[in-house]
């Protein structure tokens, strides 16, 4: 059972009494008439061979609140698109697949940098971007939940208590973000607990007081990759195209929504998906990528705050965040030993070791180049420089889907 504990600025909305699904489903049943909500779900290919997406799949069937599906998919040929797409055919929603390695998709992609709208290269925050475009095209919901489909985990409630808070027309929330523990038999969630937390705090420690740091540290788990919002922020929120996304989504909802409209929601009591490897010696993949887009989009929206990061500045938070992260470790390691979990400290000390490079190179790359890529455009930019894309987006996914 969770606390009840209120933290920071962000609303916390706890799972207090767990097995709530029935309850939620039918308000939120009585509350998609008036608000209907659309689920997008970015997908690998090969995530439709896994037995993460079957299990979600079997569990959405039964969820009737929904109005739209979108799966943005990626990494599917011709072949493994249509096997998608009949996989997902047992859905009672309306289910669109958005195929970004189509070549219709491609087309509009192309038309963008054609046009001077930068969109980045293929990954998740693009393909979330154009799910959202999708969705607004089609004017057919008002609210917009996303989660990832490696979820180990998932059930119908941890969709629910995402919804929840944004559908309710009751409450005030334009935002929710969902919060987890990670925990199997032993701690998850390295990036969160060994990289995120303690360099937002040693940055905090450093520059003094922020409101966009204080805004970050209010969430329990910042890096999660579950949220749900109004349409209209989908049509205004730039977002980064690499692994800094949850990050730049938090950033552009602080710069858009008011703080008090902005909520964290516990989802379930424990959170599994695949675990991506430290691979400590290669900043191109792994944790050690996801580290270094993560600090890199962090630093450049403190820029955007005014904050100056000089060389400086750099120098300090290295030598701050490994001793906030080594402080860290034996906070964990003193949690773990509480309930029997595994823990290996060494493997703990090494995780720091490698986010501390991941942070080096973060820095480097921002005294090199301050604004680094541009993030995708806003919806609105879109559509002011190319007023008929939207429409062009949707006649392209609805023939892609086979319809008319």
């Amino acid at each position: 059972m969770s606390d009840f504990f209120q933290t920071g600025l962000v609303a916390t909305l706890h799972r207090l009494v767990p097995q709530g699904s029935e309850r939620l489903e039918k308000e939120l049943g009585e509350y998609s008439t008036l608000r209907p909500i659309a689920l997008v779900l970015p997908a690998l290919y090969s995530e439709f061979e896994g037995p993460a997406l079957k299990h979600i799949l079997e569990e959405l069937r039964h969820v009737r609140y929904l109005k739209q599906v979108i799966f943005t998919i990626s990494g599917a040929d011709e072949v493994q698109y249509a096997r998608a797409r009949d996989m997902a055919s047992m859905l009672p929603q309306d289910v669109s697949f958005l195929w970004n390695s189509g070549p219709r998709i491609q087309g509009l992609y192309q038309k963008l940098k054609d046009n001077n709208l930068p969109v980045g290269e293929d990954g998740k925050g693009r393909s979330c971007w154009m799910a959202y475009g999708y969705v607004l095209a089609t004017r057919k919901a008002d609210v917009i939940a996303l989660h990832d489909c490696d979820i180990l985990t998932f059930d119908r409630e941890f969709l629910a208590r995402l919804c929840y808070p944004v559908a309710n027309p009751n409450l005030i929330f334009e935002f929710s973000k969902g919060y987890y523990a990670r925990v199997t038999d032993r701690m998850h969630g390295r990036a969160t607990r060994l990289l995120v937390t303690p360099l937002i705090r040693s940055l905090e420690r450093i520059m003094g007081y922020l409101p966009f740091l204080v805004f970050l540290d209010s969430f329990r788990y910042p890096l999660a990759g579950e949220f749900c919002m109004d349409a209209d922020l989908a049509r205004v929120n730039r977002i980064p195209g690499d692994w800094g996304l949850e990050m730049g989504v938090l950033a552009e909802i602080y710069r858009n929504c008011s703080v008090k409209r902005v909520c964290q929601t516990e989802l379930c009591d424990t959170y599994d998906h695949k675990h991506q490897d430290l691979s400590q010696g290669d900043p191109a993949k792994g944790l050690m990528k996801m580290a270094v887009d993560i600090c890199k989009t962090l630093f450049r929206t403190l820029a955007a705050e005014g904050a100056i990061l000089d060389a400086g500045v750099f120098r300090t938070l290295q030598s701050r965040y490994i001793r906030a992260a080594e402080d860290t470790i034996t906070r964990y390691h003193a949690d773990a030993l509480i309930d029997g979990l595994g823990f290996d400290r060494h493997m703990e000390e090494v995780a720091v070791e490698t986010f501390a490079k991941a942070l080096r190179l973060a820095g480097d790359a921002f005294l090199e180049d301050p604004l680094g890529q541009p993030l995708i455009p806003n919806w609105n930019r879109v559509t002011a420089a190319l007023p008929n894309f939207l429409e062009e987006l949707r006649v392209q996914v609805d023939q892609d889907n086979g319809r008319p």
